[in-house]
């Protein structure tokens, strides 16, 4: 949290209400700098029915974090429009149902702290009132937690949760910026999720690992399970941790 974001509590009310009937309609998908998760990622190029590899190609431009030292997806630049996101139309948003996670949130920001006893994840909310944004001030009788229902940014938020727990492992035991082969690997089981199961099922990429029939099943067809199972390929990969080849 930064210090021009106000905390909130999931118990306080939402003073904040986003729809078209507000002059800034549209505007926060303007001049953007927008990253994309791995599950952003999978929910869009669902949305739209086209593959992984054909979404990151038409869509994302890729960066290196100069904190994390890893690959960064966020959409591609388009000084021609403004920056402005690839699906926002006049009447909102054509891909609503599968946005963005941090669209979902907005204009919350969120962090989490788990507890190193329990593994409980707590998380911490603060409102981010923008200058260019007019749906602070609107009385929604909403709390907090009741608007994030609203928004369905519960499964985004589980799955981005295991990524920062990857990151936050990456930058403890490998810091710096992940180059080569590493940085490829990561890129490939998380972003390039249709490629990865191509490599694992066309190109042998799991032959050293005696995975269950049933696990490997399962990674044919589920796109999420899949996305899990790239992560904790990536810490075997990246830091020797033992893949739970459960099936």
């Amino acid at each position: 949290m930064t210090e021009d974001m106000i905390p909130v509590h999931e118990k306080d009310p939402m003073p904040f209400n986003c729809c078209s009937e507000n002059t800034c309609f549209n505007d926060c998908c303007r001049d953007l700098n927008q990253v994309l998760t791995p599950y952003d990622i999978l929910r869009l190029k669902r949305n739209l029915g086209i593959s992984s590899q054909a979404f990151l190609r038409e869509y994302t431009s890729l960066h290196h974090g100069p904190g994390s030292g890893l690959p960064i997806v966020e959409f591609k630049p388009n000084p021609a429009t403004g920056h402005e996101c690839p699906f926002v139309t006049q009447k909102g948003c054509s891909v609503y149902e599968d946005r963005p996670g941090s669209c979902r949130l907005y204009p919350l920001a969120r962090a989490i702290a788990r507890d190193r006893e329990t593994g409980k994840i707590e998380e911490y909310f603060a409102l981010i009132e923008e200058p260019h944004c007019k749906g602070f001030g609107k009385k929604t009788d909403l709390t907090v937690r009741q608007w994030l229902i609203g928004q369905d940014v519960a499964l985004h938020n589980q799955h981005n949760d295991k990524l920062m727990e990857l990151i936050s492992l990456k930058n403890k035991i490998l810091p710096g910026k992940l180059e080569g082969a590493h940085s490829d690997q990561f890129y490939l089981a998380l972003y390039d999720l249709d490629e990865f199961r191509t490599r694992i099922f066309d190109h042998d990429l799991l032959n050293k690992f005696d995975l269950p029939g049933s696990l490997l099943q399962t990674l044919k067809t589920d796109d999420e399970a899949l996305m899990d199972f790239g992560i904790a390929w990536v810490k075997n990969m990246l830091f020797g941790i033992e893949l739970n080849i459960k099936g």
